[in-house]
């Protein structure tokens, strides 16, 4: 990534062909490019740190930038946060649901699972398919199926299954990583310890009791007053947020946060993620960087126009809500004006709760959706949504990105070996053929 400075001094994104994606060298061998920095590239860039591009974008073009929050803005220790899911959504399990104590001693291996994964709910199977969905592997629990079973369960039907809802469920964010662990766990304990799961239950009973214990966690604030009691046991710290925040509106860009949590959680993590390190609920420094701040967004349903979500304006002192009509305060019953209690240096950043895409739209004064760039990390809550419905330029957060690139690079001899050798495979082939055409 280049940057320049015009006239005024402003960085802008110069060339968004990223030379941070990974070039092909004489040899055939991929490698992976430096991209360039105000000095001149001269150092590499931590391979976590690279932004890879499938297309260009003028960032000339682009008028505001806006984020989503959790697994974005705040990335989650895995080996904490998701271990705290699992064992919260256990102990509903057990005292809600009437699951056997015993599954309170269980253990969460938090580098098992994967996103991308499909969860077969009346089978107990969890699959990975490759992009024209055919089932590549499958396991059921922890056994891996035979070749024979997984073509005679998913690959001998006329009419192929599209592994939708409301059989199949989809394993696309980080959040359900820990249940889909504890669901093969669930199956294993099923099949090896009949009668010991509550009465009439199956497979597909079973998933939907974890997704029920998940759900509880989250309605009774268990995992986010865990979380915001010791952000830094569960959140990753990032120096660099700030620096980019900083440099975007130093570009006089427009900046957003859009998030589903609610304010109260949003502003402890975004506290203690803008440097200020303190779980002092009055600190509300970090809205310098932002324009405007969504909280309670229920993404994806924000990203439709039709939508009749209300806006409410957030009093950040108090927490309290305050009817808008389109983001303008309404004024109480016996009052001629409403008032809103902020602090001088966040007067020009507005927190409200709710409303629709629309609403944010007017707040920014965007007269196109293709001059906002979306930074998130659920490709279709966030990406697929907000660039189909809306044409929003998008980018796509994948923390696993930097293990597979890191990976392709370190096998890159042996994938150069194999592609020779499939080249000379083809090449024998070929003669094969000539030679039984020539002898028939």
């Amino acid at each position: 990534m280049s940057y320049k400075m015009d006239k005024g001094q402003k960085a802008v994104l110069a060339d968004q062909r990223l030379s941070s994606e990974l070039m092909e060298s004489r040899d055939g061998v991929q490698e992976p490019c430096i991209w360039s920095s105000p000095e001149g590239g001269k150092d590499e860039a931590e391979l976590g740190k690279r932004i890879f591009c499938n297309r260009s974008l003028n960032m000339r073009n682009i008028i505001a930038v806006g984020f989503d929050m959790d697994y974005t803005l705040a990335q989650y220790k895995p080996e904490t946060f998701e271990k705290l899911a699992y064992e919260g959504t256990i102990e509903k399990l057990v005292s809600n649901l009437g699951y056997p104590e015993e599954l309170l001693g269980w253990t969460f291996n938090w580098k098992y699972m994967v996103r991308g994964l499909v969860v077969d709910k009346k089978r107990g199977n969890i699959l990975k398919m490759d992009r024209h969905k055919y089932v590549k592997v499958a396991y059921h629990g922890f056994r891996e199926l035979t070749k024979e079973e997984k073509v005679g369960t998913y690959g001998n039907t006329l009419i192929r299954d599209a592994f939708d809802e409301p059989d199949y469920a989809l394993i696309d964010t980080l959040f359900s990583l820990a249940e889909a662990y504890l669901f093969s766990q669930l199956v294993d304990y099923m099949d090896k310890n009949p009668g010991r799961v509550p009465a009439r239950v199956d497979y597909a009973r079973m998933y939907k009791d974890v997704r029920s214990a998940v759900d509880m966690c989250h309605r009774d604030g268990t995992l986010k007053q865990m979380v915001a009691k010791d952000p830094i046991k569960y959140i990753n710290e990032d120096k660099s947020i700030v620096p980019l925040l900083k440099m975007l509106r130093d570009s006089r860009r427009a900046t957003f946060l859009v998030t589903n949590s609610l304010w109260d959680y949003t502003n402890i993590v975004m506290n203690f993620l803008c440097e200020s390190r303190t779980l002092d609920a009055c600190n509300f420094d970090w809205l310098q960087y932002f324009d405007v701040v969504i909280t309670g967004s229920a993404k994806p349903g924000f990203f439709h126009e039709e939508s009749n979500a209300n806006l409410f304006e957030v009093e950040p002192e108090s927490g309290k809500l305050i009817n808008t009509d389109n983001g303008t305060p309404m004024a109480q019953v016996g009052n001629t004006s409403p008032s809103i209690t902020l602090k001088k240096q966040n007067e020009r950043c507005r927190v409200f709760q709710g409303g629709t895409v629309r609403h944010l739209h007017k707040l920014l004064s965007i007269g196109s959706s293709s001059q906002v760039l979306y930074v998130g990390d659920h490709i279709y809550g966030d990406i697929l949504r907000s660039k189909k419905v809306l044409g929003w330029r998008t980018m796509l957060v994948v923390p696993e990105l930097e293990a597979e690139v890191k990976l392709l690079w370190e096998l890159r001899d042996s994938r150069k070996a194999l592609q020779l050798m499939r080249s000379d495979r083809d090449h024998i082939e070929d003669q094969i053929h000539r030679l039984r055409w020539s002898l028939e």
